[in-house]
């Protein structure tokens, strides 16, 4: 028998002290696997979702919270931004488009967003891809909805559905628009991004929902019929909105429409940001919580090399009786030492292989949460050229870590040897 079958062999007869080490180094790798990979596909995912946007406009806050809120849905505005400064801003020459939402109402946890027809025509994602709608079409009527196809699926709508939007933006809300129901019109191709939990209406549709709501309670007297509404459509531009995108006709533009719109701009104090500026800065606030995490995945591999280390020492007692035999059946000690090598090779490949099937396992279902939590798509990936070598280096260092445990055996069996046999 060959020294990679004896060694084999060997571990097989051992195999519940072994399958427990390979479990301990198996987690540690599926851990340090899935921060890489978990933290590339974040970022893609965050990239992807403003794809081809130059500026983002509104109230003055802190920029990744305007990035956070407009964008993917989390926080809240602190304030909004006048009709009259939308429309200056967005007339001005060097001005290609803009894409102005508001924000405020919800249906069953998802967003309801108010726009215009801007939306389909010019947000862009995932390399400058345009939304498309997948069922029906762009919203018409005051009262259609388009929804996402997240929404579509997790609440079983079709074209045609009548649906009750909700006034706030919360998850759970008390007060429904019940006396203005929405049709929907259609649903939006999937996308990745958190345009699949978010329900589309025109900025008219959202002015005349919350008209008779300026208390913050709906005032029954002044609330509109859909009747109503539809007769004054004309009369229902808002007076404020929450963001807007902007793209611009030529790049080198933008940082001086960013400059104005920060420094220079007297109508009303607005918030200009870059997207991608925006999201490095995220980023770098993340980086610390990113180092630390790679940190403790790396201490938990080592710690799973060493639990290894400690599994082979403690077996070399017990393993004494095993080394005569090779011994007398001819063996030399470079060969006894080379098989606990081999042994230790073995276990920390199959360590890594099914820390690889543990990561990917993981992955696929933390997917789901990351999608319904930040409208974030996880696809799988085979790990990258440099984690491809973090992997070879981890198991050369499996087998570093051996010849430990190898040097015992090799003067141990070469003592043994040259005693002498009464």
């Amino acid at each position: 028998m060959t020294l990679p079958g004896l060694a084999r062999a060997s571990l097989a007869n051992r195999r519940s002290a072994v399958a427990l080490t390979v479990a301990t180094i198996a987690i540690s790798i599926a851990l340090l696997v899935l921060v890489e990979q978990m933290r590339g596909q974040l970022r893609e995912g965050f990239y992807r979702s403003v794809s081809g946007t130059d500026l983002i406009v509104g109230a003055p806050t802190a920029p990744i919270q305007l990035l956070l809120y407009s964008v993917f849905g989390l926080g809240n505005p602190t304030s909004n931004v006048t009709w009259t400064s939308y429309r200056d801003i967005a007339t001005r020459p060097a001005v290609g488009w803009t894409i102005p939402i508001s924000l405020g109402d919800a249906h069953a946890g998802f967003r309801v967003i108010g726009t215009t027809d801007a939306m389909l025509d010019h947000y862009r994602y995932a390399g400058r891809q345009a939304l498309e709608v997948a069922h029906g079409a762009w919203f018409d009527d005051l009262y259609d909805v388009v929804i996402g196809a997240r929404v579509a699926r997790a609440q079983d709508y079709a074209v045609g559905d009548r649906i009750v939007l909700a006034h706030g933006g919360g998850n759970i809300s008390l007060q429904g628009h019940d006396d203005q129901p929405f049709t929907v019109r259609g649903v939006l191709a999937p996308t990745g991004t958190p345009v699949d939990q978010s329900l589309y209406i025109s900025l008219e549709a959202h002015t005349a929902i919350h008209i008779g709501w300026e208390s913050g309670r709906a005032q029954l007297g002044a609330l509109l019929t859909p009747e109503q509404a539809r007769a004054r459509v004309a009369a229902l531009t808002p007076s404020e909105i929450t963001a807007f995108f902007v793209g611009l006709k030529t790049r080198a533009a933008v940082f001086a429409l960013q400059y104005e719109i920060n420094q220079q701009y007297d109508r009303e104090a607005l918030l200009a940001v870059l997207p991608g500026i925006a999201l490095q800065e995220l980023w770098r606030i993340t980086g610390l919580a990113e180092q630390i995490l790679r940190v403790v995945a790396g201490l938990v591999v080592l710690a799973g090399l060493m639990g290894m280390l400690t599994a082979l020492l403690t077996t070399l007692n017990e393993r004494r009786r095993e080394m005569a035999i090779l011994r007398a059946c001819g063996a030399r000690p470079w060969q006894i030492a080379t098989l606990l090598l081999l042994e230790a090779a073995w276990i920390t490949a199959l360590g890594i292989v099914f820390g690889l099937v543990l990561a990917t396992t993981a992955q696929v279902a933390l997917a789901p949460w990351l999608l319904e939590r930040f409208g974030v798509a996880v696809s799988l990936a085979w790990p990258s050229m440099w984690q491809w070598l973090v992997l070879a280096a981890i198991w050369a260092m499996g087998v570093v870590i051996a010849l430990v445990p190898a040097a015992m055996v090799y003067r141990r069996t070469l003592a043994d040897g040259m005693q002498v046999r009464q």
